[in-house]
């Protein structure tokens, strides 16, 4: 994929000004004295504080926007999307406002854990499914067929589209992202390539509208009971099987469980059989998203956030989306791959190898933990397996769309803008070698991201499950 080149970062806040506008914010609009500010490990900038309200310890989450342009909506929109919730009865947290510096909503920080769901971090530690989260999953599918019942119409005030028609209906979120991606200058075939599909297959039969979240599974929960719903800062006006395709996306790297006796349980919740076929489109636009929104990411340079994630993502994310479009189409896969003996590079690797031993020996403190250190120190691993194998994959690229182009590309970069330009104009005949190109070309980057001794049941090679499979139909 092509990025545009980017300006000049502006002036960024020390951590010292960022906790010193939450302690402020805190004290004047919760009141008391602020005991502890911590940032948490996630995509986006959070932070817990701890705060002595008369000899009493309230917590409060401060939830940020991801840094840059990469959602299409303003961090408002989550403040607004929370209070209708809970004021339909949806267990999500009590919203006290909007910090301006640093911007964040400002919620209760609410009891309970939950997976991570990042494609590295489950790599580092599988994520594991208790019989106590099981229970409370089910409870959750109770609360998922609840908001999904919520009339539509009251979030129109809050600045919500209604989708008219089936083709909004079905991709009134991913249109959004789409757009912003044209908006930051993104050439990528892939993205042109789902887009043309998912307009072109379309369900006719779908009607009902509901909020949806956009990035469904996300709940805390505390021994058998959910304690609040997470993360509505992209919910949107849908179809609510868009919410269900998430658990097909999200497992295995977020242990979900049995998914099909989830469904179940949402049936029995919702009163209304799931449309399988409907699903596994549906599964196709989130894999879509999935795979676009790491792509805005990668070009932002503001400190913080996880960039070698947002590439793993886009590798992975990628792979799984072709996977879908290869369910829902009948097309086999071929997935024999295998990276060959690295590039030699005694130079870059030495210098690669000093860069990554000082960034090990840095010094952490309060502001610069050491979660922050490891995140910046897979920057120059990831650039070490680049170097390795970088050329070979672009090559393979190349190999693939002079098949499919009838001419050799110089490189990926021209390769990308004639892919494009074909997808523009190719018919649905051309559909499976696409789909095949582009599985071929996320897998070889999965290779990379994990290296030649990656075991065959590493997590960046987990397959997409079949929707007909999880629902045992």
């Amino acid at each position: 994929m092509d990025q545009p080149s980017k300006a000049p970062s502006a002036q960024v806040p020390s951590p010292e000004a960022i906790q010193q506008g939450i302690i402020d914010w805190t004290e004047s609009n919760v009141g008391g004295k602020v005991i502890r500010v911590e940032q948490v490990r996630r995509w986006r900038p959070i932070w817990r504080v701890d705060v002595d309200i008369d000899g009493a310890i309230k917590s409060l989450a401060f939830k940020g926007p991801r840094d840059g342009e990469v959602i299409p909506y303003p961090v408002e929109h989550e403040l607004n999307m929370l209070q209708l919730l809970r004021d339909n009865g949806i267990p999500v947290p009590p919203v006290h406002g909007l910090c301006p510096f640093p911007p964040a909503v400002v919620m209760d920080w609410m009891p309970g854990g939950r997976d991570p769901g990042m494609v590295m971090m489950a790599a580092e530690s599988e994520s594991g499914m208790g019989e106590d989260r099981w229970a409370a999953s089910h409870e959750y599918m109770d609360h998922l067929a609840a908001m999904h019942k919520i009339d539509p119409a009251k979030f129109l005030a809050s600045g919500l589209s209604m989708p008219t028609g089936p083709e909004e209906l079905a991709l009134n979120g991913f249109e959004r992202f789409y757009a912003l991606g044209k908006r930051h200058g993104v050439i990528d075939p892939f993205m042109e390539f789902c887009r043309v599909w998912l307009q072109r297959n379309v369900p006719q039969n779908r009607q009902r509208v509901s909020f949806v979240t956009g990035d469904c599974c996300q709940f805390l929960s505390d021994g058998l009971d959910v304690t609040t719903l997470l993360d509505m800062e992209i919910g949107y006006l849908g179809d609510h099987l868009s919410d269900l395709a998430c658990f097909v996306g999200r497992h295995p790297v977020e242990n979900l469980g049995d998914i099909g006796a989830l469904f179940k349980r949402y049936e029995q919740s919702f009163g209304e059989k799931i449309d399988v076929d409907a699903l596994a489109y549906q599964v196709v636009v989130f894999m879509t998203v999935a795979f676009i929104f790491p792509v805005f990411t990668l070009p932002v340079t503001l400190p913080g956030g996880d960039w070698v994630e947002s590439q793993v993502q886009v590798a992975f994310c990628g792979r799984r989306c072709a996977e879908a479009l290869a369910d829902v189409m009948g097309v086999a896969l071929n997935d024999e791959i295998s990276l060959p003996a690295p590039v030699a590079s005694p130079l870059e690797d030495m210098a690669i190898n000093k860069l990554v031993e000082e960034i090990e020996n840095m010094p952490t403190t309060e502001l610069f933990p050491a979660w922050k250190r490891d995140i910046i120190n897979k920057i120059p691993r990831w650039l070490a397996s680049q170097l390795h194998y970088g050329r070979w994959a672009e090559q393979e690229d190349l190999n693939d769309l002079e098949k499919i182009l009838g001419v050799r590309p110089a490189n990926n970069s021209e390769g990308d803008k004639a892919l494009c330009d074909f997808i523009a104009v190719a018919g649905p005949e051309h559909d499976e070698k696409l789909v095949r190109f582009f599985y071929r070309r996320t897998l070889r980057q999965c290779h990379i991201c994990v290296g030649p001794d990656a075991p065959k049941n590493h997590i960046i090679f987990a397959r997409l499950e079949a929707v007909k499979s999880l629902y045992q139909v």
